[in-house]
């Protein structure tokens, strides 16, 4: 077989007996690599996955582009890291604002629940009752402020939308000065752990009250009115995901075991 040969199967942890017949050595180096190879893919190849099961479908997807204000669906989005996606609209990337930073939610102010939002041409729209609409671009000019923010209490930062906005947020509200700010992705969103101590997983927030996605079941909300005089509606809850053909709940399980 050669020196060559009984170096290589030293290499593979065989041994060679001498003489043996050439054929026999190439039979064997092949058999070595073939044995090898097979282990290699073994070890390789990905683990057979569970099968999945169905447990319930997509009922409905929503954007909220403005915290507190109506929401947009949309047919189709991106999940990212800081929650919804549909090109230029992003789940609460806008929030109102009043003097020092601090939030202003449908809490403070509950006609922000009327304010509508489209998006046209780059841009996003919004209309009120007795109000002209609003146009703003998708992104604000990067010379606007940036305001350090509070959401329950905790810091972030946003920019400035202009003074249109803030006086168009301003005379809808009517009762102190508001300003309209945008979260940007470069900035720092909230994290997790300021929010959820306990919760193992680390993520960061924008302007959502706790976390980047919110799912809702059809179920759960039926089950929920089962107990309630007044019935609620899905539009209460706001979710950005809707799941249809689901058990109640399973949505909360489902979250704890990923």
């Amino acid at each position: 077989m050669g020196a060559a040969g009984s170096s290589a199967l030293a290499r593979l942890g065989l041994s060679a007996l001498q003489p043996r017949p050439r054929w026999l050595g190439v039979a064997a180096l092949g058999l070595a690599a073939v044995a090898l190879g097979a282990v290699a893919w073994r070890r390789a190849r990905p683990r057979r996955r569970r099968r999945l099961q169905q447990v319930g479908t997509v009922a409905e997807l929503w954007i909220y582009p403005v915290k507190s204000c109506k929401g947009v669906s949309v047919k189709a989005a991106e999940c990212t890291a800081l929650g919804l996606r549909s090109g230029h609209l992003r789940d609460r990337f806008w929030l109102v604002i009043k003097e020092g930073g601090h939030m202003v939610t449908a809490r403070q102010e509950p006609r922000l629940v009327l304010v509508s939002t489209t998006y046209e041409d780059d841009c996003l729209i919004l209309r009120a009752p007795g109000m002209d609409q609003l146009v703003l671009p998708s992104k604000p000019r990067s010379s606007n402020k940036i305001h350090d923010c509070r959401v329950f209490g905790l810091d972030i930062q946003g920019r400035d939308c202009g003074d249109e906005a803030a006086q168009w947020f301003t005379n809808f509200l009517k009762t102190e000065a508001f300003r309209l700010v945008q979260f940007e992705k470069n900035m720092k969103g909230r994290p997790s752990s300021k929010i959820f101590p306990s919760v193992g997983q680390k993520y960061q927030v924008a302007y959502p009250d706790c976390s980047p996605i919110m799912v809702l079941s059809e179920a759960s909300l039926a089950d929920l009115n089962t107990r309630l005089e007044k019935k609620v509606k899905m539009d209460n809850f706001r979710p950005n995901i809707v799941v249809a053909g689901s058990n109640a709940f399973e949505e909360v399980s489902a979250s704890r075991r990923h």
